[in-house]
Parts: C-alpha cells; structure tokens; sequence
C-alpha cells in the first residue's frame, strides 16, 4: 500500500484515514453516514491536496481529467492502465482522505480486470469505479457510446470482487454503467441491479437525465449506496444540491469537472497577463507564503530540525603512515 505523506495538518488527518484503518475501511465508514458525501475530482497530488484542505472527506480520481492534465487529450480510451495506477499512487501519497480511483473499463477482459484491481489496491486506492463500455471507452455524456453484453459487464464485476479476495483486501467496487445512453433506462436498472446481486459496493448510472430516473435508479436495491455524477456545464443529468440528493438517495456525489476547468481558464488568464508584459493580479493567486503552507514548507522544515548536526570543520587523514 502506497506511504501516505508526512505533511498532513493534524486536523486534516483527524478527519480522514484513522490509525490502523484501511482506506477502503474509512471509505466504508464515511459512506455508512448519513448524507450525500461530495468527491471533488482531481487529476494530480496538488489538486488532492486542496480537496483535502477544503473539508471535503472523500477524493476522487476522474479519468477524464487525468487524461486532459497528463496527456492532454481526451477521454477516450487513450490513457493507460499504467499511467493511471502511476498516477494514483502519487495521489494517494498525498492526501490522508481515502480516493476513489477511476478504473475505467478494467483495461481488458475478466483478467485484465484482476490485474487492475490488484494494482488500485497496491497504488493505495479506497475504492474502484469501473464501467461497462466497449474498447475504446468514450468520456460519459458524449455520444456513440457502446456497452459490452448484460452477462460480460456481470462477469467483469465477479472478477473484480474475485481480485479483491485474492488480495485479502476490502477496497470499495464502484459499479458504473454507461447502457443508459447506449441502450436504455430499462437495461441500466437491470445492470445495476445485477451488479449489486454480484456483491459491488456502490451503483452507479451514468448521464441520468430526469429527477424522475434518478428516483427509479435510487430504488434499485435498497441498501447498496448510489453515487450521483454532477457534470459541470453542460451535462445530461440534472446539477442538484448535496441536501435535494440526499432525499433521493444517494450517497455519495462527484463532481468530474471543477478542479480541471477552473485551472485550464486560471492558467489561460495567467498567460495572457504574461504575455502582455506583466504578471498575474494578486487577487488571482495565493501569495508565495500560500503556497509554501499548502505544500507544506514549515512542516517539512521543522521534521528536518531533529536530524540537524553541527556544522564543522572535517579532518580526513593525510594517508602518510
């Protein structure tokens, strides 16, 4: 399991992962709450770092955004297994909130699908998402998506949760699938429904696109936690508050888009006060101090005391005899 990192603010360790706790295990308890839990998604360790500082209890790794900071490109398939467990395990290392790792479509078959899990679990991951659709995957909520058969998406589930047992592990098995768009409202509450008979975790439809079928989708077997995908501008499913999602019944709320628009038009502005001759406003970044207390400067500076030695003078012998 990944090494959390040793900068963690006292109250900000106090309100994630507890001594002797498992990721997933926090992760299961935070879920077992009352509340529609919010999971801001981050693409990178600093943008962990800030959904931690914020409050938030629960990180999420969206693949969509990994893809855009790391590769620049889109969500299609593009962004590997590897350079997606690369990039959790530094996530991970960073933040003491348990992270959700965006599995995408397992990266293969049945086998394949062991292989991730195993990985997520070693990258130090609280829990798993990992969806229906064929190679190559497409970014939910955009068009021409298609979905494996009922019976393969059930069997990549079974060899999820087999993984998780080899692994003597508890990770958390999000079960996502896209059939709403791809097929029907009908086929996905019948996958979600087949998904939780198979022992996943948390159920999710993706770009849900009433009140009224999240509704339908939040009666789907009772007890198994429902998760709720807030796209940002523009999405199918319609932007409810944590509290309207709460009553429906959902548990747990991500938010795909924020963190990775905001700094693409931050950045975007940055430049262009650059290039015309001067520097960012103050008002449109943290000062030098910010960002050392962020990162965790003084932290890292008052652990270094206690391994200080006086600085003398060395004497080596001449090597005459």
């Amino acid at each position: 399991m990944a090494a959390r990192s040793p900068y963690f603010a006292p109250e900000e360790a106090a309100r994630g992962i507890r001594a002797g706790e498992s990721p997933a295990a926090a992760l299961r308890r935070i879920l077992a709450t009352p509340g529609a839990h919010q999971a801001p998604c981050c693409f990178d360790a600093l943008g962990a770092r800030l959904v931690e500082r914020a409050g938030f209890p629960i990180c999420f790794m969206g693949g969509f955004c990994v893809s855009a900071a790391r590769l620049g490109l889109p969500d299609v398939g593009l962004i590997s297994y590897g350079e997606m467990i690369d990039q959790g395990r530094l996530i991970t290392e960073a933040v003491s909130v348990p992270v959700i790792g965006d599995g995408d479509n397992g990266y293969g078959n049945s086998m394949n699908i062991k292989r991730t899990i195993k990985g997520y679990i070693n990258a130090g991951m609280a829990g798993i998402m990992l969806e229906d659709q064929v190679a190559p995957k497409a970014c939910g909520h955009t068009e021409g998506r298609k979905v494996i058969s009922r019976e393969e998406s059930v069997m990549h589930i079974k060899a999820a949760i087999d993984a998780r047992k080899d692994s003597a592990s508890d990770i958390v098995i999000v079960a996502r699938t896209d059939s709403r768009q791809a097929v029907s409202l009908d086929e996905a509450l019948w996958r979600v429904q087949a998904f939780a008979d198979a022992g996943a975790d948390v159920l999710f439809i993706d770009a849900l696109a009433s009140v009224e079928e999240m509704k339908a989708f939040c009666a789907i077997a009772p007890g198994v936690p429902k998760m709720a995908n807030m796209l940002e501008g523009g999405g199918k499913t319609p932007i409810l508050t944590p509290a309207e999602l709460q009553e429906i019944g959902f548990s747990l709320v991500v938010y795909p888009l924020s963190l990775i628009g905001v700094s693409m038009r931050a950045m975007e502005d940055a430049l262009l006060a650059i290039k015309g001759g001067g520097i960012p406003p103050a008002g449109s970044m943290p000062s030098f101090q910010e960002i050392k207390d962020t990162l965790g400067f003084n932290r890292y500076y008052e652990e270094d005391k206690q391994y200080s030695v006086p600085q003398t003078q060395s004497t080596f012998p001449s090597g005459n005899a």
